[in-house]
């Protein structure tokens, strides 16, 4: 098989898997960027703010694919009734994903509104939990796919009839997302927090056929992680973490470390910098500036894995922007180290 039938075949075997199979979700390599869609607990759980709000975007298989998988999201969050409930806070955001395969075939589109309750345990410990409903819509467009029944032996033949029938182009259901955290921070320089949550806990029901009888059920998807904050000296503070999450038979193991290095007399500006690694998959070096609030960080994933002989070893790219602040009349302490 030459190298570029090759190719083909295996983006084939990538678009039927995002629409037949139970694959996994979508995900973030920079999952500590992405705290609403990791755990919903997280939800105004903002150690050294009152708010934040931040765009997340990645896209894949860039030079294997004549259009590369494309995912997006931007999430809003903020602590509120700080003032009313004792030793306790209420957050509330929301959240909008959107996520395009390949060259448009699949595409989908999720919202999520999402509440968190946090209580302080004493004055070294927080406990939180929270949930989202959102509504998800996936829409395919049948003329843009290839099927194998279209293959005549060198090429795919867009006029060549297909066997495969959707009676449906579109596909929307709801979906509830629930999780628990916990974070302990004994004294001003070191800051632990781990937490669970479950996605898809209603188990709903999508599929592009009439048959909904035997509609696929989105299986439950398991997400861990552990996170600790660590102030080693005036100049720099590590960020530690690891992150675990299982669907079905598809699971994802990464971790790593970044450290902010400060720039600036009081911290208004960093340098940040890491290395992390998915497990069989690839290694994901890390680069950001923090600058007042502002913080955009860079990540690129060097594929380690098998599909490395065919990509070159040239997996994803991906950037976050986000952008923290405190409410003016805002009498909140600070829980995790800062410069």
């Amino acid at each position: 098989m030459n190298k570029n039938l090759s190719r083909i075949v295996i983006v084939v075997i990538l678009v039927s898997l995002s629409i037949f199979a139970q694959g996994q979700d979508l995900h973030f390599s920079q999952f500590y960027n992405s705290p609403l869609t990791t755990n919903p607990a997280n939800t105004g759980f903002i150690p050294d703010a009152s708010y934040r709000l931040g765009v997340n975007y990645r896209t894949q298989y860039s030079n294997i694919m004549q259009v590369p998988y494309k995912t997006f999201s931007a999430f809003a969050d903020a602590k509120f009734m700080e003032d009313r409930l004792e030793n306790g806070w209420l957050g509330l955001g929301a959240v909008l994903l959107g996520d395009e395969a390949g060259s448009g075939s699949l595409k989908s589109t999720k919202i999520y509104g999402s509440v968190a309750y946090h209580q302080l345990l004493g004055y070294s410990s927080l406990l939180s939990a929270g949930f989202n409903l959102g509504y998800a819509q996936k829409r395919i467009d049948p003329s843009r796919l290839k099927f194998p029944d279209q293959f005549d032996g060198k090429f795919f033949d867009a006029n060549r009839s297909t066997t495969v029938q959707l009676s449906n182009t579109n596909t929307n259901y709801f979906d509830l997302q629930a999780g628990l955290n916990y974070a302990y921070f004994p004294t001003d320089d070191i800051y632990i927090n781990a937490g669970y949550s479950a996605q898809h806990v209603n188990k709903p029901k999508e599929s592009f056929f009439a048959d909904k009888i035997n509609s696929s059920v989105v299986p439950v998807r398991h997400i861990a992680f552990a996170n600790a904050i660590i102030k080693v000296s005036d100049r720099v503070i590590i960020n530690p973490n690891i992150y675990y999450s299982n669907q079905v038979n598809a699971s994802e193991l990464a971790g790593g470390l970044r450290a902010n290095y400060n720039l600036s007399e009081a911290g208004e500006t960093q340098f940040v910098a890491g290395l992390y690694y998915r497990h069989k998959e690839s290694i994901i070096p890390v680069a950001g500036i923090v600058t007042n609030g502002l913080e955009f960080t860079f990540s690129y994933d060097v594929t380690t894995s098998s599909l490395k002989s065919f990509n070159n070893g040239k997996g994803a790219f991906e950037f976050s922007l986000i952008k923290k602040g405190t409410y003016s009349n805002s009498d909140s302490k600070t829980l995790c180290p800062k410069f």
